[in-house]
């Protein structure tokens, strides 16, 4: 008896348990009948790892950034570039490689190109150039003026190896409107020299067909115009004959000749070039208009207008020329220097006609 009534205490208690189970089951089983396509392929939570693989594309778009980055590795040089924009063109000819589509890059290309030929020159501006100013250049006469036959006095002065001396010159020019001749002579305490140029009157001015240089012995020049060609009489090579070629005589007497005939033609800075020959060779000069200048003859002031051939070379002599409108545009002045500081300086003394 006892040990039935313990046993059914404990069973008791089981069956309100049976009960709420199947009551569990059965609301279960009704909400999986509700919902029949919960369980299909096609469900939403089927399709969401497929939608995960394609989010993992995004990984491959890092490319990009490194694309980015290279601009980003660029711009260290900016600074540099800033750092001289003007002053250095090399700086602003690597402009384009960093930025090949800014117009920038393009202007400093630009403008180098045009220094280029620039350099090339004058070179003008030379050029070229310095220098007197740049002016016309001469160098046949279009038009000429000679002066009267006439017998021109000239007080000299000069310097020989460090002595001075005085002495007294004449120039002798005379013409028939054909022909001329022009010799200068220099008499002093060591002796005399004489320089005689005879030649024609042509279109281009004086046409010299010989120039005479005498000390102790004579040398000449010869200007054989039918071979094109200044021979010399100490055998030194022949040289081309040039048109409007002169003589270290008859080109003090041409260039009044072309200032006579047409002053304002040769304003201040104009150069003249001459083939000038001597007794050995002939090279071409260079004479710049220097300007009025006022000289002081027998105490009186003379208008004159200087004309200056500056050495082009170490040896080159230095030939100063003053002509005197008042003169019809003869020599008032003539001074030559050599490259030892040797000058000979003649100044006008008077003149005779003849």
């Amino acid at each position: 008896m006892d040990t039935a009534q313990r046993h059914a205490p404990a069973g008791a208690p089981l069956r309100p348990l049976l009960a709420l189970a199947v009551a569990v089951l059965a609301v279960h089983l009704l909400a999986l009948q509700a919902r029949p396509g919960a369980l299909s392929l096609s469900s939403p939570w089927r399709t969401q790892p497929l939608v995960t693989r394609m989010i993992e594309a995004p990984p491959a778009v890092p490319p990009p950034p490194a694309t980015v980055a290279p601009p980003e590795a660029a711009a260290p040089p900016a600074p540099a570039t800033p750092a001289a924009p003007t002053a250095s063109p090399p700086l602003r000819a690597e402009a384009p490689p960093a930025a090949p589509a800014p117009t920038e890059p393009a202007e400093p290309a630009v403008a180098a190109s045009p220094a280029q030929p620039e350099a090339a020159a004058p070179a003008a501006q030379a050029p070229a150039v310095p220098a007197p100013p740049a002016g016309p250049v001469q160098t046949v006469a279009s038009a000429f003026q000679v002066p009267s036959s006439i017998i021109a006095r000239y007080a000299v002065k000069g310097e020989a190896k460090g002595f001075a001396y005085s002495a007294a010159a004449h120039l002798a020019w005379s013409h028939d409107g054909t022909q001329y001749e022009a010799r200068l002579k220099i008499d002093a305490l060591l002796g005399s020299r004489e320089q005689v140029s005879t030649g024609r009157l042509s279109a281009d001015g004086l046409a010299p067909t010989r120039f005479g240089d005498l000390s102790r012995t004579e040398q000449a020049a010869h200007f054989v115009r039918d071979k094109g060609v200044i021979r010399f009489s100490n055998n030194a090579p022949d040289a081309v004959l040039q048109a409007g070629a002169q003589d270290r005589l008859s080109v003090l007497l041409q260039l009044g000749a072309m200032l006579a005939a047409d002053p304002a033609r040769y304003p201040p800075g104009t150069r003249v070039d001459v083939q000038t020959a001597g007794v050995r060779d002939a090279e071409t000069w260079t004479f710049s208009i220097e300007g009025p200048q006022d000289l002081q003859i027998r105490n009186r002031t003379v208008g004159a207008i200087k004309l200056e051939r500056a050495p082009r070379h170490e040896h080159d002599q230095k030939v100063e020329l003053w002509v005197g409108p008042a003169m019809d545009y003869l020599p008032v002045r003539v001074r030559l220097t050599q490259p030892g500081g040797d000058f000979v300086d003649l100044l006008w003394d008077g003149a005779d006609k003849l």
